[in-house]
């Protein structure tokens, strides 16, 4: 194994991580110069921000995968905030000082607020910009509209918008732009389908870059028809001298900060790029392969140190930029070594090789970012959330649409009101869940609070108190509540001090928070006392292990609190039944039953068979405890009983064939209800067919077991002949958890 960094890297993801770098460059370098044209700003001012955000945010950043950068959400904050501010150089003094603002914020940990983001919303973030992606990118394949990024809002800054692009794009359309972009994009569909391409070291899209200069190299030769015009590539600012490429980078106007307005400026690009930060990390790390968390305080601090370098050097404010962030992941980016080698060609390549990067076109480039959409909006994204239901894919659907048609942020905001509004309609329609759980003492009124109780539930629940029945008893379950407004906490108080005492109601509490200054106090019977045992005959008993095998096997078990069981029941014992079941995992008698502690006697032997010492057990629980019920229960797939049955085919003793000299008392036991018509039956049945025959026996098993008792101790028949004791058989089934009571033995 190769070894392995700190920061993860090693020989393999060093080599991924440079090509996708690679890749991840020649799709920022024209978006730099986008954002910055659309922001209205000097255009090496949006290549300044891509270089810090590659290199210091780069470093400074926990992500391994997050790519940041100028971002097309901020062009119309920016463009406003200039023309606010009246002048570039104070627009970067609030820069600098919104840089201040995201450090502060990171450090007093309000990145945490991206947890509260819901997925559906994330992912129908993700949808939309590859939506965006594919009817942006479509345009600039064929030569028109030469802004790669600056028009990622619907409403464009030239006063068009998505649609009206496809317009304009019948009456330009540039021949050479187009066979580029057609062609580029038929190359990265076959290289990602061809096994021996795709695996290649080569990078598509380098390949495409290369291919795209090649081919516009030669439109040039063929003449005007097919020639690119310099609009439709990219623009790189070229310097004649270093002194000339110095005067590019532009210093604030530290005078300015007397100005109120400064500031207003800096705390709104430092509240929308944190935001948008937030978001676009918590996007990118559900792209990410591996699913690694990225820590959102320290994003805010490197994106913070970044704005401040920015503020400057005369840098566009920078965020995590989604686009370059999911090229980065589909070209195979492992580490934030990739981001920061993107930003160190940024600078390179900008400083000294303008001339060559200024004959890439950008149609070549627009099919790179097209596949890249094709990707994040991908059926399968749209039927996991069809299939989520109406709660996951109506904000995820409305999120996507709202982006298209308005911008990120806007769109993001929509998508988190209509998130919100399905949580306030799902508390306003259902606040409370009411069951009536049927304990040991008596029916009780169960009524479970929601996770959030705010004030729009006050009518909800102040309809079910009204609703109790005089005598009743109820229980108010906040065990899965996080949240409830001081106005139901009032109610409830009264309702529990005033209106139940008033109206013969009694009320008991469970799982309030200590800050609620309500304890749990339940006042209900929910275990077996020495008068609930004397008040039930045999057949309630019964009916009462029925209707709890029920539960268990709905999955609605009774609220208990087996503490306060334990507590109760220290002092002394008053069980209602007393099972004989198997000692087999899957057959726990108080589960099986839904019953708590001290209701039962609960007697295990494999095979459930009636031993003398097991005879005494139940003897002791009837006669001197006061039982009123002996339930014989056996199983499906009993493993005792499967051993008996092939035992008898064969001949052998369980000792022999097991080495455990005790086991034999116990089969032969069993074998008391085998046959030969059974053993004939075994031997010739297939073997996924074996085990129906083993359930035959195991019920006749069970009724063996009752014949022993009866017949064997005389105080059992004596209780049973009286009625004070009924004796029952019983088949659990292991696949479906019902119980099948079975008929007593004939004479």
């Amino acid at each position: 194994m190769p070894e392995t960094s700190s920061n993860g890297f090693n020989a393999k993801t060093i080599r991924q991580d440079l090509i996708a770098g690679m890749v991840v460059f020649l799709v920022a370098l024209p978006l730099c110069l986008g954002v910055a044209l659309a922001s209205n700003a000097p255009l090496f001012s949006g290549l300044v921000a891509g270089i810090l955000g590659g290199i210091l945010v780069g470093c400074l950043s926990g992500s391994h995968t997050s790519v940041s950068g100028p971002a097309a959400g901020l062009t119309a904050i920016v463009a406003m905030q200039i023309g606010k501010l009246g002048a570039f150089e104070a627009f970067l003094l609030a820069v600098f000082l919104a840089g201040v603002l995201q450090i502060v914020a990171g450090l007093l940990k309000a990145g945490t607020l991206s947890a509260f983001f819901p997925s559906s919303v994330i992912k129908g973030l993700l949808a939309a910009i590859g939506v965006i992606l594919i009817l942006k990118q479509i345009p600039h394949l064929v030569g028109h509209d030469p802004d790669p990024e600056g028009e990622m809002s619907f409403f464009q800054p030239d006063n068009r918008n998505t649609f009206t692009e496809y317009i304009d794009m019948v009456d330009d359309f540039q021949t050479g732009s187009a066979i580029i972009g057609i062609l580029a994009v038929v190359l990265l569909v076959v290289w990602d389908r061809v096994k021996w391409l795709k695996s290649s070291i080569i990078p598509a899209p380098l390949v495409v870059v290369a291919f795209g200069v090649a081919l516009s190299e030669l439109f040039h030769v063929l003449g005007k028809r097919f020639d690119i015009e310099a609009s439709h590539m990219v623009q790189v600012p070229v310097a004649k001298s270093f002194e000339e490429f110095l005067g590019f980078l532009k210093l604030p106007d530290f005078q300015q900060l007397i100005k109120p307005a400064i500031y207003l400026s800096a705390i709104t690009i430092a509240i929308v790029a944190s935001l948008e930060t937030l978001l676009n990390l918590e996007a990118v790390d559900k792209l990410d392969p591996q699913q690694r968390n990225s820590n959102p305080n320290r994003e805010l601090v490197a994106q913070g140190c970044g704005n401040i370098v920015a503020g400057l050097i005369g840098g566009l404010p920078m965020t995590s930029v989604i686009v370059r962030s999911s090229v980065n992941i589909n070209a195979g980016g492992q580490t934030k070594l990739s981001a920061i080698f993107h930003g160190v060609l940024l600078l390179v390549c900008v400083a000294f090789l303008p001339t060559i990067l200024n004959r890439i076109p950008l149609s070549c480039l627009a099919a790179i970012l097209l596949m890249t959409g094709i990707k994040l909006a991908s059926w399968k994204l749209l039927k996991e959330m069809w299939h989520g239901g109406k709660q996951q894919f109506v904000p995820f659907i409305t999120t996507v649409v709202a982006i298209v048609f308005t911008d990120l942020l806007i769109g993001v905001i929509i998508g988190l009101g209509v998130s919100i509004a399905f949580i306030l309609r799902s508390n306003f329609r259902k606040p409370i869940n009411k069951i009536v759980e049927k304990h040991l003492g008596g029916d009780v009124l169960r009524v479970e609070l929601a996770n959030q109780v705010s004030f729009l539930n006050q009518a909800a629940l102040k309809s079910t108190f009204d609703e109790v029945q005089s005598g009743q008893h109820i229980l108010l379950d906040a065990s899965r509540t996080d949240y409830i407004d001081p106005d139901i906490l009032t109610m409830i108080r009264e309702f529990k001090d005033v209106t139940a005492p008033a109206r013969g109601l009694k009320v008991s509490l469970l799982g309030f928070r200590d800050t609620y200054e309500m304890e749990d106090h339940i006042q209900y019977v929910d275990y077996s006392t020495r008068e609930l045992q004397s008040s039930l005959t045999p057949q309630q008993v019964l009916d009462i292990l029925i209707e709890g095998n029920n539960r268990f096997r709905t999955g609605r078990q009774l609220t208990r609190d087996y503490s306060r069981q334990v507590t109760a029941t220290a002092a002394g014992q008053h069980p209602l039944a007393v099972l004989l079941t198997c000692i087999d995992s899957r057959t726990p008698s108080e589960l099986v039953f839904d019953l708590g502690v001290g209701d039962i006697f609960v007697s295990r032997v494999a095979g459930n068979t009636a031993s003398p010492k097991i005879l005494g057990s139940i003897e002791y629980a009837c006669a001197v405890a006061g039982a009123k019920l002996i339930l014989v229960m056996g199983h499906t797939r009993c493993g005792a009983v499967t051993a008996a049955v092939s035992l008898a085919c064969s001949g052998q003793k369980a000792s022999e064939a097991t080495g455990c000299q005790h086991l034999d008392t116990i089969v032969d036991d069993i074998q008391a209800s085998v046959d030969s018509e059974t053993r004939r039956r075994y031997s010739e049945t297939p073997e996924e067919q074996q085990p129906d025959v083993v359930n035959e026996v195991a019920r006749r098993n069970v009724q063996h077991a009752m014949k022993l008792i009866r017949e064997q101790s005389s105080t059992i028949r004596k209780l049973v002949a009286e009625g004070q004791v009924m004796l029952v058989g019983a088949m659990y089934d292991v696949s479906t958890a019902g119980i099948e009571l079975i008929q007593p033995p004939t004479e």
